[in-house]
Order: structure tokens, then C-alpha cells, then sequence
């Protein structure tokens, strides 16, 4: 264990809603706290917003859709805005690290290297689609045989909102309002409430950067008054969620009722598999990392090992040794490898399901399995591992969103395709092996929108993102995510005989 490194003594300021260009405090004049679950110590507050709040946001921003500057904007303009976002978000990068590690368990090292240089990335790649939006030229005859053009415009949708997690608040949130702001739509952001600090930042640098008033909101508050009522709400057009199937499923019942635009990127148990060829010491270093990493709070973590029979000891033994040499410490200390829980519902949680692996589904623990605070404090768990496992226990197939994996035997590469469709969910997957063809006959059958071979959790802006079956739909990122923020206009022309 790492020793606790005290937190830099800075002042965070309570955190206010903004509307229409307008930091303001809730129209309740409620606040709610937010935990540093490192130490288990208040950070701030934030304003607690209602149903009147969100209303006003929805308000703002559909005058400034339908008569402010974002609406009439062209797409060189808002590349622009996009770019100044992004340079933004680099002078603003120390703030936002300090808020989105204290905020949510997440390591320093991590922030500084992949979560802040990836939403700046995410807005510079936006902000070169920004003039590429355009429909296409047709040439119908029609059922009258008239001399007819038609054509296609990619118009935006309107007014979206976007329902970001706990676990990468920053990334997933951007990964939403990136695309939708260079497509023309105007957004409200609601954060989750877990940790909303770095959002609130966020929307400072969109005020900075010349966004204007109403194009861009934030609202803080619980999910039921803020967030039902923005999928309920019939100027809201489009819903953009990361969340767990549960909350996915019951938005999409809500959502009905108005027939919103949705994408959602729900929960996972992906597999990784693990062949008899694969270089197996590179293998268990990637199933590690794959995860164990952000202290398994990913959404499309390795949650489910597979290792061909003759490898299995072999790779277990492995497995465990790489796993010996991560630090459960202090988020701030760089050489920490995981840190604290996002919060103590989520740590009761993961423990919850430790004590179902070991005394209802009678896996063998091997590795880790407790609580391991730091100084006495906070909301750590040691990376966790059960061996002998198999794919009808319940810890094996429940999504536990914690440092918590089982390794589960398979024969040959059939059986290996079979256990690891056999889920309700399908965010993403991974192959470890030599034989490229292999890899890819399996990449070709395995049911996930996101597979990784011989390596896990590489992203980039240009890469599509999301999931299949439970996993819920759409894509995030790439080109493909201005499917979900545009609608097509179809135009006839008659051109006379």
C-alpha cells in the first residue's frame, strides 16, 4: 500500500447550475455534497437542481436553437468555437485533473495522460467535421415520370441532453457534447451527481470560449426531478446516456411518449479470451490491466476471463503475479495503480459481490477480496480474483463495475465463442493469441461493439464507440456518432417538361 499524499490545499468553490450563459444557484436554493472517496471528506457543494431548473435550461436553449446565434451559425464558425474549446480545455488542464481525481477516485497520472488530453482531442476532431455535414445529390424519375432533382440536407436535431456517468466524467461527457455541438444542436449537459466537479468546470471553459447563451447549459441534481424531466420533456429531442441498463430501459419507456432520439451506451461483462498460443505473459498483463484499471469502474472491462484448459494454471499463476504488483493507494500519488471507489454505495457494492462469489457461487478467491483502506480511510478494494469459476454464477454474470474478475476454463475455440456470447450484454470483448487469423475469425463472431486483439482500452476520437443487445445502442465518436445527432431532409424539385 502506498502511504496517503495530502491533496493540494485548494479551495473548490460550491458549485452553481448554469443557464443561458447565467451561473446561478438552484431554484430551491438547495445544495447537495460531494465526497472526496479517498478520504471519505466533504469537497463542496453543489447546487441541488429541480424540475423548474431544468425546464429553464430546456427554455434556453431552444430559443438559441431556434433564434440565437448557434442556430443560424455555419459549420467554419462553429469550428472555430470547437477549436477554442479545446485550447480551452489545455489552459484549464490542472483544474480539471484536480476536480475529476478528488471527485471521482480517478488516479493523477491517468487524468493528466489520457482523460483531459482525449476530451481536447475529441473537440479538435470535431471541429474538423464540422464543414463535412452535407446531404447528397439524387436523380429520381418519380411514379409520374416527371423531370425531377432531388437532394438530401443533414440538419440537427434540435435540442439534446446528455446523462453522463461517474466513473469517466469528463470523457463521457464530451463524447456526447463534442459531436452534437459540430453538428449544430444545442446542449444541456447533467452530470452525474456522484461527481459533478469537473463538469462544472467544463462549462466555464464553454463560457470562455465563446459559446453562446443557451447553446450550452449544465443542470447538477438528481436523476428523478432533473433528469426525468428532461426525457420526458417534449422540446428535449434527443437523450444521450451512459448509465446501466436498468436506468437505459426505463429512459427508453419514458422517452417514448415524445419519440426522443436515443443513444445509450449501457452496461458490460465483456469477455477476454485467452488461447493456448497466446504469449501468456503478455496476456496476463493485459488481462490486468483490462480490468483492473480505473479500479474496474469501465464499462467495458475485462470482467470475464476465458483461458483454454491446457494454459489455465499456467495463466492463473501469472495472472495473480501481475496482479501482486499493483498499488491500491492514494489517487494523487503517481505511482499508484488503483484507486479509492467513486463512492461507498459503489464500494458496499463490489464487497457485495465478493462475499456472493465466495459463499454463494463457491468460487475459489486467489487473489485480493478485501477492503484495503489507506490510513484508515476511504473507499479502496484490493483487485480481486476467483479462479474455477464458470458462466451461470451469478458474480460471473451480473456486471459489479469493480476490481473483482473470474477465470473461467474452456476447451477449444467453440466452447471459447459460446461462453463468451452467452451474456445479455455486448459492449466489447478481447482475443489474446499469436494466430492473427484466429483472432479474427473470433473478432468476426463474437457479439460486442468494441473488440480488442492481443491489447485492451485503446480509444481515439476516430473510433466509433458502443455496444450491442443490452449494451444498449448508437455509436459515440467517429463519424458514425453524426448519425445520432443529424436527421436527413429529402427535397424534390420538378424541373418542368
Amino acid at each position: 500500500m502506498s502511504e496517503t499524499i495530502e491533496n493540494p490545499d485548494i479551495k473548490i468553490e460550491t458549485g452553481k447550475i448554469f443557464i443561458n450563459g447565467e451561473w446561478r444557484e438552484s431554484s430551491s436554493g438547495e445544495t447537495f455534497e460531494t465526497i472526496n472517496p479517498a478520504n471519505e471528506e466533504v469537497i463542496t457543494s453543489v447546487a441541488k437542481g429541480t424540475e423548474e431548473d431544468a425546464n429553464a435550461a430546456v427554455t434556453a436553449a431552444r430559443e438559441a436553437f431556434d433564434n440565437g446565434p448557434w442556430g443560424k451559425m455555419g459549420g467554419k464558425e462553429r469550428s472555430k468555437v470547437l477549436l477554442r474549446i479545446a485550447d480551452k480545455i489545455d489552459e484549464h488542464a490542472d483544474e480539471l485533473i484536480m476536480r475529476e481525481s478528488m471527485d471521482a477516485g480517478k488516479l493523477k497520472r491517468d487524468v493528466t495522460h489520457v482523460d483531459v488530453p482525449h476530451i481536447a482531442n475529441m473537440f479538435r476532431y470535431y471541429a474538423g467535421w464540422t464543414t463535412k455535414i452535407d446531404g447528397s445529390v439524387k436523380e429520381p424519375e418519380g411514379v409520374l415520370g416527371e423531370n425531377l432533382l432531388g437532394y438530401t440536407r443533414q440538419e440537427p436535431l434540435g435540442i439534446v441532453t446528455g446523462i453522463s456517468p461517474y466513473n469517466f466524467p469528463l470523457i463521457l461527457s464530451v463524447s456526447k457534447i463534442a459531436p452534437a455541438l459540430a453538428a449544430g444542436n444545442c446542449f444541456i449537459h447533467k452530470p452525474a451527481s456522484l461527481t459533478p466537479l469537473s463538469a462544472i468546470t467544463l462549462a466555464k471553459i464553454m463560457q470562455e470560449a465563446g459559446v453562446p447563451n443557451g447553446a450550452y447549459n449544465l443542470v447538477t441534481g438528481p436523476g428523478g426531478p432533473v433528469g426525468g424531466t428532461f426525457v420526458k420533456h417534449p422540446d428535449v429531442n434527443k437523450i444521450a446516456i451512459t448509465g446501466s441498463t436498468e436506468t437505459g430501459i426505463r429512459i427508453a419507456k419514458d422517452a417514448a411518449d415524445t419519440m426522443k432520439h436515443l443513444t445509450m451506451e449501457l452496461g458490460g461483462k465483456s469477455p477476454n479470451i485467452i488461447f493456448e498460443d497466446a504469449d501468456l505473459d503478455e496476456a496476463a498483463r493485459i488481462a490486468a490491466m483490462g480490468i483492473f484499471w480505473n479500479k474496474g469502474e469501465v464499462c467495458v472491462a475485462g470482467a470475464r476471463i476465458l483461458v483454454q484448459e491446457s494454459v489455465y494454471d499456467k495463466f492463473l499463476e501469472k495472472l495473480v503475479e501481475a496482479t501482486s504488483k499493483m498499488k491500491v493507494g492514494d489517487p494523487m500519488d503517481e505511482t499508484s495503480d488503483l484507486g479509492p471507489m467513486a463512492g461507498k454505495a459503489e464500494f458496499e457494492k463490489v464487497l457485495k459481490y465478493i462475499d456472493i462469489a465466495k459463499n454463494q457461487d463457491k468460487a475459489d478467491l486467489v487473489y485480493g477480496g478485501e477492503p484495503a483502506p489507506v490510513n484508515g480511510k476511504g473507499y479502496y478494494v484490493t483487485p480481486t480474483i476467483f479462479a474455477n469459476a464458470n458462466n451461470q454464477m451469478r458474480f460471473v454474470r451480473e456486471e459489479i463495475f469493480g476490481p473483482v474478475v473470474p477465470v473461467i476454463p474452456f476447451k477449444d475455440f467453440d466452447e471459447a465463442i459460446k461462453i463468451a456470447n452467452d451474456t445479455p450484454f455486448g459492449l466489447a470483448a478481447g482475443v489474446q493469441t499469436r494466430d492473427t487469423a484466429k483472432a479474427i475469425r473470433a473478432a468476426n463472431l463474437i457479439k460486442a461493439g468494441t473488440i480488442w486483439l492481443n491489447t485492451w482500452h485503446e480509444y481515439d476520437p476516430n473510433m466509433p464507440f458502443g455496444g450491442y443487445k443490452m449494451s444498449g445502442y448508437g455509436r459515440e465518436q467517429g463519424k458514425e456518432a453524426f448519425e445520432a445527432y443529424t436527421q436527413t431532409k429529402s427535397i424534390w424539385v420538378g424541373l418542368g417538361k
